[in-house]
């Protein structure tokens, strides 16, 4: 197996485990939040999507698909288009809401650049510094494997919240 090939498996566990959570779902599901502070089913979707956009996007040399596409505007947060969800405040996660549909094409669109992407990758490009700021530089391998296991641990969150019953109303 050649490494291009097992890094697309991995995109495209992501991927699948993504349309499994949105399967179904209506929009309160989507906005509940676990325990009334935890992150939404909707938010973490649009999150994930945003890190693997700007990730990879950025690794690739490729403008992101919230702006190239349009999806700012079709989202039409109160949030600036940069913004990818770091550091979100329980109002920013309330802020985001979108319909399962808008969530997932904006996730298969992500997930189609990744491919094409991907299959352009070679062991060689793997090496390549991507981000200098840290220390060790950030190699391309290192970033999409860094993204790899932050998009699975939240749609991972996602299938967790959307498997949880609303808290019983109290009499």
């Amino acid at each position: 197996m050649k490494s291009s090939e097992l890094l697309l498996d991995a995109y495209g566990r992501i991927h699948e485990t993504v349309a499994e959570v949105l399967e179904g779902i209506d929009n309160q599901v989507l906005i509940r939040r676990p325990a009334g502070n935890g992150n939404s089913i909707a938010w973490l979707i649009w999150h994930l999507g945003r890190i693997e956009d700007v990730q990879v996007g950025e690794a690739a040399g490729l403008e992101p698909v919230w702006t190239s596409q349009g999806f700012a505007g079709r989202f039409n947060l109160p949030l600036n288009d940069r913004d990818t969800g770091y550091g979100h405040s329980s109002d920013q996660v309330d802020a985001v809401r979108a319909p399962r549909q808008l969530l997932l094409d904006y996730y298969e669109a992500v997930h189609r650049q990744t491919v094409q992407f991907l299959n352009t990758v070679d062991d060689e490009a793997l090496d390549r510094i991507v981000d200098i700021r840290w220390d060790p530089p950030v190699t391309l391998g290192v970033r999409l494997v860094s993204t790899i296991a932050d998009c699975l641990q939240h749609v991972g969150q996602a299938a967790y919240a959307k498997g949880l019953k609303p808290a019983q109303a109290r009499s």
